[in-house]
C-alpha cells in the first residue's frame, strides 16, 4: 500500500478554517491587533535596548 504525497484535504480545510475566521472578525479587532503588535515590537525594541545599555554600562 502506497500513500499518497497529496495534501488536499488538509490545505482545503485550513484554508476554509482561515477565512471563516477572518471573515467573522470584525475590523475593530484588527485594528486593535494591529495597534497592540505595533506597541509590543515597540516596548520589546526599547527594553532590548536598555538593557544592552545597561550590561554595556556594568561592564566597563
Amino acid at each position: 500500500m502506497q500513500h499518497s504525497s497529496d495534501h488536499t484535504t488538509s490545505v482545503g480545510t485550513t484554508a476554509g478554517t482561515v477565512l471563516t475566521v477572518l471573515a467573522n472578525i470584525g475590523s475593530q479587532d484588527y485594528i486593535k491587533t494591529i495597534v497592540l503588535a505595533v506597541i509590543g515590537a515597540v516596548v520589546s525594541f526599547c527594553v532590548s535596548w536598555l538593557l544592552k545599555w545597561l550590561t554595556r554600562r556594568r561592564n566597563k
